[in-house]
């Protein structure tokens, strides 16, 4: 609760200064979410100790390996900065590179999730 409430703040005033900075110089406006960025980014990441504890006791619990459950948080993580990645390139008005960024994701997270998808063909070829 306390990393949102933290997270909010830099945000809404990041850009509020954001759209001040930009009607005089475009670039540094740029910079400046940047900045706010890798800092809301900072906040989020120190959530993920958690959730990546969460995670090994659930896979603990229902018996998986971490080979099963490795490749579904590297897709999350490549979705998650292919978006950051595009959108920051929306922003700086590069939608062409916005889109290549976004298709390169796209490729990376179906490359990513290969080898979960071989363990669930081996596991239904193995119940016939």
């Amino acid at each position: 609760m306390e990393e949102m409430l933290k997270i909010a703040a830099v945000a809404i005033i990041s850009a509020i200064c954001a759209v001040v900075v930009k009607k005089q110089v475009q670039e540094l406006g740029l910079v400046l979410a940047l900045t706010a960025g890798a800092l809301i980014l900072s906040f989020a990441l120190s959530a993920m100790e958690g959730v990546r504890q969460l995670m090994d006791t659930l896979a603990s619990l229902a018996g998986l390996s971490s080979s099963v459950l490795l490749p579904v948080v590297k897709t999350v993580g490549i979705a998650i900065v292919t978006r950051v990645a595009a959108e920051v390139c929306r922003d700086a008005k590069e939608g062409g590179i916005a889109a290549f960024v976004e298709t390169a994701g796209a490729l990376a997270a179906l490359y990513v999730a290969l080898p979960l998808l071989e363990t669930v063909l081996r596991m239904v070829t193995g119940l016939l």
